[in-house]
């Protein structure tokens, strides 16, 4: 991926598997996710397996609502010419909507950016 984060409307992005390997993957038992290919994917990658169990959508809480607020206030708002403008809009909002002007209620009424910058003020004023 070039260094300004924008995809080459020509080549896909890296898998973020090969670029960013997590040490957890954790998901509910939707059918992509439990395809033997995409395990098989996962296990490759040494990347543990966590899923929540049947007819639990809480244990899934903290990943749903974050996707729940992408899905309505970007993808069902657009119309994406293709997979890198869609790449990249969406790369967006996170970047600039998401963290720097979206208050989270679970962070004291701050954007991920606030939260994330008085945690690390009060680590350097209380060590």
């Amino acid at each position: 991926m070039p260094l300004n984060g924008r995809v080459d409307k020509n080549s896909p992005p890296a898998s973020p598997i090969h670029t960013h390997r997590p040490q957890i993957h954790h998901s509910d038992q939707g059918l992509q996710y439990a395809s033997a290919s995409y395990v098989r994917l996962l296990e490759q990658a040494q990347i543990r397996i966590s899923m929540a169990a049947a007819g639990r959508p809480t244990e899934n809480t903290y990943v749903e609502r974050p996707i729940r607020t992408l899905k309505e206030e970007e993808v069902c708002l657009q119309e994406y010419e293709d997979f890198a403008d869609a790449y990249n809009r969406i790369g967006r909002f996170l970047d600039e909507v998401y963290m720097y002007k979206r208050i989270h209620s679970s962070l004291g009424y701050l954007t991920p950016a606030e939260f994330e910058a008085e945690y690390y003020h009060h680590l350097t004023k209380f060590g």
